[in-house]
């Protein structure tokens, strides 16, 4: 009230001064105070007034309308800009603001909360008189739950008798629905998933007709017993999902890599943790039915809250090694789940906690839809898990490159990459649901209004950036077989020296510089096409990466003339992965390029990296075919036609050896005799193969003619010559002497040509 008082007075001095401002200005045009200018006095009235608005909105009082700014201020206004002068600087007053602090309101809420527990707990202890309508006609409580008990248990037994009466039809199906069955085991599947729901909708019979017949008044006993009823249905429905993923019974249907104890484990885990969920939900709701006080629920929702944070940390702990190896299958596709797989507890423990003090938060706060924020993120999260076991279970019996696959092999088939599309879209659906829930709800940064402003852009961006990847992955899929090349080991050519795999074909040489300018014009167009969502103008960025490019094409002549060459080398075909070639600079297998260079492999192991600018000729050694020819040195007297026939049989022979005789062109044979050297006949010999490994060719026909030649009488050329000297007799004492002093005579093979 004094506040108020005061605002009142300091009204009433402005509007004293306003008024005596305009009599001044009737007589003397509104002439200021000695030491003030016309402008100065007009923004003090202006800045008061104004002060004495906000301080009565502040103090909740309506002010009178001021009265009208002076005819005269305007005027002098106009004036004081004519002669050049500034206007006075506007004084902007900011309210204080007052009343407790976010952190006092919360205080004071966990303090309604906490005397609120006498309440809840009285609330608590009437719910089984409040179920007595024995008074009024009806069951007593000990009726009521012996006839809600009978229902139940029916309901449960009707299940699992259902189950056994199918079990040997079941294990049939199972026997028949490991992953090596293909689609017929995705139909057998089904049909399990089709018994299982029979019990289950056995459940939901029972439970129905039970309400229909002795459960359809208005009373508490009959809402009670529904939402009972109701909730059995639903926590067989919800452990019905696990079921047919963990198969705890039935190991050959089983949709995750988990063992089969730890299976039975984590399955009757998960059963007490959805029926505890739901048994807290119905009491929740009875609490609410009895017109329970607020600070009552509040103080119920954070008694349950820590039961339920307590047996999800249970559940964890418990079921860690089964969590492990559930995720750690699905990491062999999705990293991430491997990596929560193998920090399981951690991620999972802090993961419940901070729901929990998230709905702790919202009991005491009063804010209902919390828990609804936090059930909605827990769903959306074992929703997650489940679509993707689901998703590599059916992508497994599909073309796949998972293993037990039918057929499994190393690269990506279609199925593979439309299931990682999926994903990715699923994985931004429910990111985007659980941040607005979050965001607008929880915290309520924004409101729906300004949530759906920022996210229409940001909708048509992701879309635009999904669709970019959906492209990629489709064209990655249509061009990986081109990528792939089959190179002999390191260790294989440090043995033998020879270059095994045969050359790339032209559109595999390619196929890395066309997948590099298409990621590049992907993701540039994506992320033009997402700028432009938000907005931002493009144009100066296009024009700004034209004058770049330009610039770069002047300033660097040699880098521009290495990818024209390139490009020229590559169109005219003069080289592919995996040939041998010679530039005149350097001589190797061609490893690979990039843009403005290739990569050469020597046979020694030296790399040698050449502009294409610096190429100049080349020489290719590994294109259609190759003729390989070569010396061998004979005795003088050999047999030149018997030479011939030998060789051509050789040849013959190995034409008929699986390894090699299909890079066998032209057989192997004798072309001629080259030259007559003084105690030798040098010999050609000649072969045309397939380019790749003639050498191997080589050693073989030279090892068969070492092994063929000296049995058929035909002899290789002695080093040396035999010198025969004319002596005396010798004693025989010095015979053995003198033959030992004889040179040694070795087969040499002459130099190829």
């Amino acid at each position: 009230m004094p506040t108020f008082i005061r605002a009142i007075g300091a009204a009433t001095f402005a509007l004293v001064v306003m008024l005596g401002a305009a009599g001044a200005g009737a007589q003397t045009a509104a002439t200021p105070p000695a030491g003030m200018t016309q402008d100065q006095f007009n923004s003090l009235v202006d800045a008061i007034s104004n002060s004495v608005t906000e301080k009565l909105k502040a103090e909740g009082a309506q002010p009178a309308h001021a009265a009208p700014p002076p005819a005269a201020a305007p005027a002098a206004a106009s004036s004081s800009k004519s002669k050049g002068k500034a206007p006075a600087p506007a004084i902007v007053v900011t309210p204080i603001s007052t009343g407790p602090g976010p952190l006092a309101v919360f205080i004071d809420h966990a303090g309604n909360v906490a005397r609120a527990v006498p309440a809840l707990g009285a609330k608590l202890g009437s719910i089984p008189g409040l179920l007595d309508q024995s008074a009024a006609g009806g069951r007593s409580t000990s009726i009521f739950l012996l006839l809600l008990g009978l229902v139940a248990v029916a309901a449960l037994a009707a299940e699992a008798v259902l189950r056994a009466f199918m079990t040997r039809f079941r294990h049939r199906l199972a026997g028949n629905a490991v992953p090596d069955q293909g689609l017929r085991s995705l139909m057998n599947l089904g049909a399990l998933a089709v018994l299982d729901g029979l019990g289950v909708l056995a459940v939901w019979l029972i439970c129905n007709a039970a309400i229909g017949a002795w459960f359809t008044g208005a009373t508490g006993q009959d809402k009670l017993a529904a939402a009972i009823l109701h909730g059995i249905f639903y926590w067989r429905l919800y452990v019905l999902l696990f079921l047919i993923i963990l198969r705890p019974a039935l190991p050959q249907a089983r949709l995750c890599e988990v063992a089969d104890h730890d299976a039975r484990t984590m399955y009757a885990r998960i059963e007490v943790v959805m029926l505890l969920i739901i048994l807290g939900r119905i009491l929740g709701q009875v609490l609410l039915a009895i017109q329970t006080p607020v600070a009552a629920i509040g103080a119920y929702q954070v008694f349950v809250t820590v039961i339920y944070v307590s047996t999800f940390v249970w559940l964890v702990r418990r079921s860690s090694a089964a969590a492990e190896q559930w995720l750690g299958g699905l990491g062999k596709v999705a990293p991430l789940a491997g990596v929560i797989g193998r920090n399981w507890v951690p991620v999972a423990t802090t993961f419940f906690l901070i729901l929990g003090l998230t709905q702790v938060y919202g009991a005491v706060s009063g804010l209902m839809h919390v828990s609804q924020a936090m059930l909605l993120t827990l769903i959306l999260v074992v929703g997650v898990l489940m679509f993707e076991t689901l998703m590599q279970a059916f992508v497994r019996r599909l073309d796949s490159q998972l293993i037990g696959a039918t057929p499994a092999s190393d690269s990506p088939k279609l199925p593979d990459v439309v299931a990682r599309c999926v994903r990715v879209a699923v994985l931004i659906g429910v990111t985007v649901t659980i941040a607005e829930s979050w965001v607008v709800q929880v915290l309520a940064l924004v409101d729906e209004a300004e949530w759906d402003v920022i996210t229409r852009s940001s909708r048509t961006a992701g879309f635009t950036l999904f669709v970019a990847y959906v492209v990629w992955e489709l064209f990655k899929y249509q061009t990986d077989p081109y990528m792939a090349r089959k190179n002999k080991s390191a260790a294989d050519a440090i043995a033998d020296g020879d270059a095994t795999a045969p050359p790339a074909s032209r559109i595999s040489t390619m196929m890395p510089l066309l997948r590099g300018t298409a990621a590049v014009m992907i993701t540039i167009v994506a992320v033009m096409i997402a700028l432009e969502s938000f907005g931002v103008n493009i144009t100066p960025l296009i024009a700004g990466a034209s004058v770049f490019g330009i610039a770069i094409s002047f300033g660097s002549q040699t880098l521009v003339k290495d990818i024209v060459s390139g490009i020229f080398y590559l169109s005219d075909d003069a080289f592919r992965v995996g040939e041998y070639i010679d530039c005149g600079k350097a001589k190797g297998t061609v490893e690979g390029f990039t843009l403005r260079s290739i990569k050469l492999r020597h046979q020694n192991g030296q790399v040698h990296t050449i502009p294409f600018g610096q190429l100049g000729q080349i020489t290719n050694f590994s294109r259609d075919w190759i003729t390989v020819k070569f010396n061998l040195r004979f005795a003088r007297d050999t047999d030149i036609e018997k030479l011939r026939k030998a060789a051509k049989k050789i040849g013959a022979d190995m034409m008929e050896m699986p390894a090699i005789k299909a890079d066998i062109l032209a057989p192997f044979k004798m072309q001629g005799v080259a030259d007559i050297a003084d105690n030798a006949l040098l010999v050609r010999f000649k072969f045309t193969a397939k380019p790749g490994n003639p050498a191997a060719i080589q050693r073989e026909a030279v090892k068969r003619m070492f092994s063929v030649f000296p049995a058929q009488g035909i002899e290789f050329a002695k080093e040396g010559a035999a010198v025969v000297v004319h002596a005396a007799p010798a004693a025989p004492a010095e015979v053995a002497p003198a033959a030992a002093a004889e040179p040694k005579e070795t087969p040499a093979l002459a130099a190829a040509s």
